[in-house]
């Protein structure tokens, strides 16, 4: 298929973003732009919490990897539920009966300002580099599948995907990103669905006949129980559990549109639709996964490995089947999907992003906004995507995946002094020294960093796996722990 037609269907896409921004937008106030006027459809926060918890790399990756991994992601995704129910049991009514808008003003609350803006440090940090690796990683597949033929540079292609998000996101914030993620999750749902029945009928097989090959599949075993493994049970629910209340609970990104419920009631039904639908969507995706492989079998395809290592590239073969073996509307269904999947998770986080800084870096009151407040805004919103651009061609230039796996590593352990510092705030009675949460939370990730590195090392074969979060915060804990001291009781209320 010519790659004129994925330009068209792009476009179109955009232009359905474009017009839901529009109308949404149109009676937006600053009140909007963050908190969505308290008035957001809870199913509609639930279903777009969908896309933006996955991303275009889990789109490609998950499914590619169940040759390797098998079903085992799913011990982490049973974690999940659990987290959230965490989330919406503790950390919810946390927010809610505090009227927050960012949840980092908790931690100034309960320490002070310098432990707020070093939350919100870490998250910014987190965010805006993981937001650039994988929308730099989506963007090399559209580049080589679609804009190269035309000539269209990388760093030009990547910047009108950037500018088209800061179109549909400058005005409307978290009451146009309810609409247009929640739009985005149906057409990531639908690309998937569509195609898992391609495949299905290309191979000649009945319902009855998917569900057998899945569920005797070789590739379907789901728990694991060596415990120097990373994919030990474990390790992966536990681990799950945590990922979803920091990468959730105590990030903005995630939680902004939460909070956007017309009330906590509304919130919690929210989190309990988004725990059920995460399931069933991620079963989806490893479903495809088994016969993305059942496929390369039975029409004899060979499968893409890394000419100089000969290593299989598990993430190029779902890109690989669908643009070049399943046709032509697989492959719109492809780009489709892979578009909603990266730019759901990608355009928030501008949102996101200025929401926290100019709360908890600046310092601004946004029930104060006055018209000098809103340029403010505006200013911060334009340099976080320019912010995302530079660092999306900061990974080009240096395009080498060992660097990126461990910058991207670096901003994932980040989550564990998010952990640790809210798990002390709510649990413990005692006061830390509000200067010292700097060095604590420097000293966690790096400690974490110098395990995960050594660990089959000095640990006889031992290797962490999602376990090493809960290490990261408990680390965290204990250093604040030795900053603090017994609190006046007035300090706790």
């Amino acid at each position: 298929m010519a790659p004129a037609v994925f330009i068209l269907f792009i476009a179109i896409y955009f232009c359905i973003l474009l017009s839901v921004s529009y109308f949404t937008a149109r009676k937006a106030d600053a009140q909007a732009y963050f908190t969505g006027d308290k008035n957001s459809v809870w199913y509609l926060v639930a279903i777009g919490m969908i896309s933006d918890s996955l991303s275009g790399v889990t789109f490609i990756s998950v499914p590619g990897k169940v040759s390797v991994a098998q079903f085992s992601y799913l011990q982490t995704i049973l974690g999940y539920v659990l987290g959230y129910v965490v989330i919406a049991t503790v950390l919810l009514p946390l927010y809610y009966n505090r009227n927050l808008t960012s949840i980092y003003t908790y931690l100034q609350e309960r320490f002070g300002p310098v432990t707020q803006k070093t939350g919100a440090v870490f998250f910014i940090i987190s965010r805006l580099v993981g937001a650039a690796a994988r929308l730099f990683l989506v963007a090399g597949v559209l580049q080589i599948f679609v804009f190269q033929h035309y000539g269209v540079p990388f760093e030009l292609s990547v910047s009108v995907m950037i500018a088209l998000m800061l179109v549909y996101t400058y005005r409307g914030g978290i009451k146009t990103l309810v609409w247009t993620d929640a739009l985005q999750s149906m057409f990531l749902l639908l690309a998937v669905i569509l195609t898992i029945v391609i495949i299905t009928r290309d191979l000649g097989w009945n319902v009855g006949d998917l569900v057998s090959n899945i569920t005797h599949s070789q590739y379907s075993k789901t728990f694991f129980w060596d415990w120097k493994q990373s994919n030990f049970f474990p390790k992966e629910f536990f681990g799950g559990m945590f990922i979803a209340v920091t990468m959730t609970g105590l990030d903005q990104n995630m939680m902004q549109k939460n909070l956007s419920c017309r009330s906590l009631y509304e919130a919690k039904k929210n989190i309990y639709s988004f725990s059920i639908m995460q399931m069933v969507v991620n079963v989806f995706f490893l479903s495809l996964g088994i016969l993305l492989y059942e496929y390369v079998i039975a029409k004899g395809i060979t499968i893409p490995t890394d000419p100089v290592t000969g290593r299989v590239l598990t993430d190029n073969l779902f890109p690989m089947l669908a643009l070049n073996s399943l046709g032509g509307f697989a492959a719109i269904v492809f780009i489709v999907g892979l578009t909603a999947a990266t730019f759901s998770s990608a355009d928030s986080v501008l949102t996101t992003l200025t929401t926290s800084f100019y709360i908890d870096i600046l310092g601004l009151d946004v029930e104060k906004m006055d018209s000098k407040g809103k340029r403010t805004k505006n200013i911060i919103h334009v340099s976080f995507a320019v912010l995302l651009l530079l660092t999306i061609l900061l990974f080009k230039a240096y395009n080498n995946s060992a660097i990126i796996d461990s910058v991207l590593f670096l901003a994932t352990i980040t989550y564990g002094p998010m952990l640790g510092l809210f798990a002390f705030g709510i649990l413990s009675k005692r006061r830390t020294w509000d200067g010292g949460s700097i060095l604590v939370c420097l000293a966690a990730p790096l400690i974490c960093f110098i395990l995960s590195k050594n660990s089959m090392e000095w640990f006889n074969n031992y290797k962490f796996g999602n376990e090493l979060l809960i290490v990261n915060g408990l680390i965290t804990y204990i250093g604040l722990y030795i900053f603090s001291k017994k609190a006046k009781p007035a300090l706790l209320q």
